[in-house]
């Protein structure tokens, strides 16, 4: 491919901008803008600007169709990549929610001295998910997905067996928070490993599956650790996790690659500069005038850029958070319901965890079809033929009725004692409503901040985590107070209120919105 130093002229493109099908507008970056720093299209296929076509020193893909470009590999080899990292993300709050059924048996062996210490060893889990994706999020933006996604897991791991040797609160309250500094960073990176790899049509169905891992896990993790914990220790809880964990592990060493297409350009032109001699050699990615320090610094503060200067990413994480609140308040008070209400054993309550199973499963499959379904429909009724990362908005709409009904239901219904069956009904709605809606705003999430969109979910993260960790610290105080009717619709009318709120915002707003943002795609 290369001679010598002075043929050493990597592939520049001779083609006209063009936009990519999402209608993202393809601007060369600011260079206090930059770590790495990266132009608004994130479609890194696309030609380059007129900027840098005179350029010889340029380092690109070998054309739109190069096969080393990310959005360019086989289905058979994205669907592996999305399956991991899928995997990955269903294991992480598996592991956060499944000692929920033996908070007892942790409160005794430990001398747990409160209500609250208990809460906080359940909760200080989701407390670490503020912090990690500050870090970890734009840490793949500088290095690449695969190499902190694999560190990060293997932090998570050593500290989850950690926990099943904690012989005093303060130890599981230490290891826990540290579990979930490396539990993060799927949630917070995965979403950038999507959008490395599909394009806006397809990547409803990938997201779908992607999605189900935080909404499917903390259902799945308790009914788990009541079955281990009934036949075992609640040690083993931990263990599991970790055995499980290093078998995913395992095949992430061998079968994950890197998906940023700014790294992988990167290390080609590390390649080329050794083989040619030629270290004039860069990516449009890279600065020519921030030092190191500028770009590590650009780096790490963006996730908070993000989420104190973009009204979009408010909104979304407003609303990403309300519901992954509601779920984790759900789960921490679920068991007193058939304890307490309907009188069951430890054992039959836990089986009423399938039923939010059966909703968080069925989301995917009905969303992700759906997502792609209405994104395509809504782009060729478009006068411009281009897609909008609003075309997600419609699906939000109908699956936040589905929340709002299944709150009341399920609320409701329990506290005048009806048969075990319609609270179950219920949660099966808000499961699937609850699943779709956090398909949907992620997907808007990717759509709109195409480039930084580690970091933008690392940002909605942020803010799910705190209502992740706080909401069950008064779930005991509010349901005592005023009751499972009353306290599920004071929660339905918030979800009313977030979903069709955001929605109308987003729908009539959105594109303006994004066009005033330096970080979003037009």
């Amino acid at each position: 491919m290369v001679e010598s130093s002075q043929s050493a002229l990597p592939r520049v493109s001779q083609e006209a901008p063009s936009q990519s099908d999402a209608g993202y507008a393809s601007q060369t970056a600011k260079p206090e803008d930059l770590p790495n720093d990266l132009e608004k299209n994130n479609d890194h296929s696309q030609p380059m600007s007129d900027a840098t076509i005179e350029d010889p020193n340029l380092v690109d893909f070998d054309g739109p169709n190069d096969r080393a470009n990310p959005k360019n590999w086989s289905f058979k080899r994205k669907w592996l990549a999305t399956g991991l990292v899928s995997l990955i993300t269903l294991m992480t709050p598996m592991a956060s929610s499944m000692i929920a059924p033996a908070a007892q048996a942790i409160k005794h062996d430990l001398h747990v001295g409160s209500t609250f210490e208990s809460e906080l060893i359940f909760s200080i889990f989701l407390l670490a998910f503020v912090f990690g994706p500050i870090f970890l999020a734009p840490l793949s933006e500088m290095y690449g997905r695969v190499i902190v996604l694999q560190i990060a897991n293997i932090w998570f791991l050593i500290f989850t067996l950690a926990c099943g040797f904690a012989k005093t609160t303060g130890q599981m309250l230490a290891f826990r928070f540290l579990s979930g500094l490396g539990a993060c960073a799927p949630q917070s990176i995965g979403g950038g490993v999507l959008s490395d790899l599909w394009s806006p049509e397809q990547r409803g169905m990938a997201m779908a599956l992607y999605s189900l891992g935080p909404m499917l896990g903390p259902s799945a993790g308790p009914l788990m650790g009541a079955w281990i914990t009934a036949r075992t220790t609640w040690r083993w809880s931990f263990w599991a996790v970790t055995i499980f964990g290093a078998a995913v592990q395992i095949l992430n060493f061998f079968y994950l690659q890197e998906t940023f297409a700014p790294r992988l350009l990167d290390l080609k032109a590390q390649r080329l500069r050794k083989e040619t001699g030629n270290e004039k050699l860069h990516t449009k990615y890279q600065s020519t005038t921030a030092t190191y320090r500028q770009r590590v610094y650009t780096s790490l503060t963006r996730v908070i850029t993000l989420l104190f200067t973009q009204p979009i990413i408010q909104f979304l994480a407003l609303a990403i958070s309300l519901f992954y609140g509601i779920i984790y308040l759900l789960l921490a008070t679920y068991p007193l319901v058939w304890t307490r209400i309907y009188h069951q054993s430890t054992g039959i309550a836990g089986l009423n965890y399938i039923s939010l199973m059966i909703g968080t499963t069925l989301g995917p499959q009905i969303n992700g079809r759906l997502l792609d379904f209405t994104y395509r429909r809504l782009k060729a009724r478009a006068p411009d033929g281009k897609g909008r990362p609003e075309f997600r908005i419609p699906v939000l709409v109908l699956s936040t009725a589905l929340v709002f009904g299944g709150l009341l239901m399920f609320g409701w219904s329990a506290q005048e004692h009806t048969h075990w069956i319609v609270p179950n009904i219920g949660i099966v709605f808000f499961g699937l409503g609850t699943t779709v809606s956090f398909t949907s705003l992620q997907s808007y999430t990717i759509d709109a901040y195409p480039t930084y969109a580690a970091s933008a979910i690392g940002a909605t993260a942020i803010a799910r985590s705190v209502t992740g960790f706080a909401f069950p610290l008064f779930a005991d105080y509010m349901f005592d107070g005023i009751g499972f009717g009353w306290g599920c619709t004071v929660l339905a009318g918030a979800t009313l209120v977030v979903g069709y709120g955001g929605s109308f915002v987003l729908w009539f707003y959105g594109q303006k919105l994004r066009e005033s943002s330096p970080y979003a795609a037009e």
